[in-house]
């Protein structure tokens, strides 16, 4: 078939302004808005599945409103894919060679479906637009397109088809551009004879539940049958008032008998009505004659054909009255377009409109349920983070003052303890002697033995006085450190993180404290050396110590020493002394020359010594026993000299029997008693502040214990600040996007509200 000419001027207007561009925009313009909720509703699950897979933002959206949201994204995306095919459909229906199909042909002003004799439907045809340029159809059950060109091969094919009966679907699909009247979403349905078959049930539910309008192909030659009623009727079952129009086919055979044209036109028309309005009850009696109309299909698609081919449109053999009949069907074609447009936007579009305004108030209160969880959440972390400052404050200051008070008590209890041992080990060091008798082991007088001696006295001596230090000082030190230590506890106990507080006594060491009184006599006294040789106590250099005092004793003796072993040769000017021994076994005494300046004032030195000595003796009434002696000197003489030196020699001798092996270990205990105590001194402020350096070591060691534990408070405070701040500003976020969410189901309601008030209204 050859290619149709372009549209003329009344063509293309019709094509503008026709009333079935209603349904077209309507189509497009819900589409538009179910586009735009579906992207809501998607933007809105993500939304909840974000929310719900944060772990701060718990129970702000519960698992149901996620579901929910869900299954509405998966309800609009079918509801438009639903409206993407969504098109006007009307189906033609009558007795067999009633005209359908030149109905339809005419409607699309093309020679489009089979028609005329031997060429009858047999079986459903559809006519749809295609946007290809070729026209082709598709059979029942198979997606190929099979070419068409012209209508002799549409019905060549449908007649060779022996698998087609009357209840298959052949769809064909014809070029938009070759017919205006499919541009608009428009497909109309062909169907065979309503008295070629009784499965009109089956044709009803297959075909019809999605037609906006009928129309009934009459023969106006002959009255309505009952098997055209009876389709209807179970139309009307089925549907709630279907739009139905009768087209009285052929009144171009009226034209042979004018004068009862009229009458046949009433009765026709009465019967029409009557079926329309008592039987089927769609419409009422007054709108009933806009729905009944007299044509002749024939002459409008031989005239529009013509037209199409460049020919005058009266053209041709043509009956009187076409231009009245050719009227009638362009009117029937203008309240057909107006009624199946309007039927269509709300048979198509109401229910999905009525479904997207329940998904968008459903959608909507979710987040507002959203919004109003986040902002209890966000008032509650906001109150909560305010709390946590506030204790994280109250923890700072607390430790700063429990510092300051621990500081002064520790302070205070070292300064006790130094006190305590000091005072002990200055009793200690009066009573070492005791220690020292205490001492029992092999004594003898040789280097090795004194050697061996001397370090286990040394070892013994060291303990003791520890074990005594210990016995008079650790019990009350440990007191004092306990009671320190639990008082530290309980300052710092609210401080301290929940999980330690009832574990805090693993932060006090469960050993009993004690002081380590680190003496170290060994190095103390390493350079004391004995003298356990025997001395006479009335020999010449006792005499001396005794007069004399031990440090002028010393420099008297060595003097004599210096002069003793100077030669005569020395001093010629002057007659030499004569030296004179006493009886005791001590070093001869000498007349030191007084010519030398030293000597002298060595000399001096040494009388003064003496006359204080001998003040001292006279003091102590020894005076008195010179006196007697000098006396006794003049009466006796050399008798008193006699005696004096026997008892002078037996004192001399029993004191050299009685110097035995026991009184050297006394006299090397006594001489180390007197030196110990000397080095001791020296170490009593060490050894003291030691012990107290030991005291606040191990209180500031338990103190450091809990202040780490206070800064794992501190530490969890402020992580759990962060958190909060994070979780508030998360929760504003969620604020934010949800109440944008809802502004933007309110703009999505408004939209479909706008389009029910346009579209889905009855006409004012």
């Amino acid at each position: 078939m050859a290619a149709a000419p372009p549209l003329r001027r009344s063509d293309s207007a019709r094509g503008e302004f026709s009333p079935l561009k209603h349904f077209v925009v309507a189509k497009k313009t819900i589409s538009d808005v179910f586009e735009q909720l579906l992207n809501y509703v998607k933007e809105t699950s993500e939304f909840v599945e974000e929310i719900s897979g944060n772990k701060a933002l718990q129970n702000i959206a519960s698992q149901d409103q996620k579901l929910e949201i869900q299954a509405y994204a998966d309800k609009l995306a079918v509801i438009q894919e639903v409206l993407a095919r969504r098109h006007m459909k009307v189906a033609f229906f009558g007795r067999t060679s009633n005209g359908k199909s030149t109905v339809v042909n005419a409607m699309l002003r093309d020679r489009v479906l089979p028609s005329g004799i031997g060429h009858t439907t047999n079986c459903f045809l559809s006519v749809e637009g295609t946007d290809e340029d070729k026209a082709y159809l598709k059979t029942e059950g198979s997606d190929e397109e099979k070419s068409i060109k012209t209508v002799n091969q549409l019905a060549h094919a449908l007649h060779m088809d022996e698998s087609l009966d009357a209840g298959c679907l052949v769809r064909v699909f014809w070029p938009k551009t070759k017919c205006a009247l499919l541009r608009d979403d428009l497909v109309l349905v062909d169907s065979p004879g309503t008295d070629v078959t009784t499965q009109l049930d089956s044709w009803i539910d297959k075909f019809c539940l999605d037609a906006d309008v009928f129309v009934l192909v009459a023969n106006s030659e002959s009255t309505l049958m009952n098997t055209e009623k009876q389709f209807f009727h179970k139309v009307n079952e089925r549907l709630s008032k279907p739009n139905i129009f009768i087209l009285n086919n052929r009144w171009d055979a009226s034209a042979n008998e004018p004068e009862y044209m009229e009458d046949v036109r009433k009765q026709h028309t009465d019967r029409c009505v009557n079926f329309l309005v008592e039987e089927l009850k769609v419409v009422d009696r007054e709108q009933a004659p806009n729905r009944i109309f007299f044509v002749s299909a024939k002459e409008v698609l031989n005239s529009r054909m013509q037209r199409l081919q460049g020919m005058p449109e009266t053209g041709g053999a043509l009956a009187e009255g076409f231009q009245e009949r050719l009227k009638e069907f362009q009117n029937f074609e203008r309240r057909f377009e107006e009624c199946i447009s309007q039927s269509a936007v709300k048979t198509k579009f109401e229910q999905h409109t009525i479904r997207a305004k329940q998904i968008t108030e459903k959608v909507k209160s979710i987040m507002d349920a959203i919004n109003i969880e986040a902002a209890e959440k966000r008032v509650a972390a906001l109150e909560d983070r305010e709390y946590q400052m506030d204790r994280l404050e109250f923890v700072k200051n607390q430790l700063n003052l429990l510092i300051d008070d621990i500081k002064k008590k520790i302070k205070a209890i070292s300064e006790e303890v130094e006190n305590k041992v000091s005072s002990a080990m200055e009793d200690e060091i009066c009573r070492l002697h005791v220690i020292v008798d205490e001492f029992h082991t092999d004594f003898h007088p040789s280097p090795h033995v004194l050697k061996i001696y001397k370090s286990e006295l040394l070892t013994h001596v060291e303990e003791g006085m520890g074990k005594n230090l210990a016995f008079r000082c650790s019990s009350a030190v440990h007191a004092s450190v306990q009671s320190s230590q639990s008082y530290m506890i309980e300052s710092m106990l609210p401080l301290l993180p929940s999980s330690v507080q009832n574990q805090v006594h693993m932060l006090v060491p469960s050993r009993k404290f004690d002081l380590s009184y680190d003496l170290n006599c060994a190095t103390l006294c390493s350079d004391f050396q004995e003298n356990i040789e025997f001395q006479f106590s009335l020999g010449w250099t006792a005499l001396v110590h005794r007069f004399l005092g031990s440090v002028n004793a010393q420099r008297a003796l060595k003097l004599v020493d210096q002069k003793f072993q100077v030669p005569a040769t020395t001093a010629p000017s002057r007659p030499a002394l004569p030296l004179t021994r006493t009886p005791s076994s001590g070093p001869p005494s000498i007349t030191a020359p007084p010519n030398s300046e030293t000597a002298l004032m060595t000399q001096e030195d040494m009388m003064i010594a003496m006359a204080t000595n001998v003040a001292s003796l006279t003091s102590r009434t020894s005076m008195s026993v010179l006196v007697v002696g000098g006396v006794v000197w003049k009466t006796v003489g050399w008798r008193l000299i006699a005696l004096s030196a026997s008892l002078y020699g037996l004192l001399y001798l029993y004191e050299r029997l009685t110097w035995t092996t026991k009184a050297k270990e006394r006299a090397l205990k006594r001489q180390f008693v007197d030196y110990a105590s000397e080095k001791l001194q020296l170490i009593v402020s060490f050894t003291s502040a030691n012990c107290s350096h030991q005291v606040q070591q191990e209180m500031a060691t338990t103190f450091a214990r809990l202040c780490q534990q206070v800064d794992q408070t501190q530490k969890e405070l402020e992580g759990e600040i962060r958190q909060l701040t994070a979780k508030i500003d998360q929760l504003e976020t969620v604020q934010s996007q949800s109440k944008s969410l809802r502004h933007k189901a309110t703009e999505l309601e408004r939209q479909l509200e706008a389009f029910t008030n346009q579209y889905l209204q009855p006409p004012q």
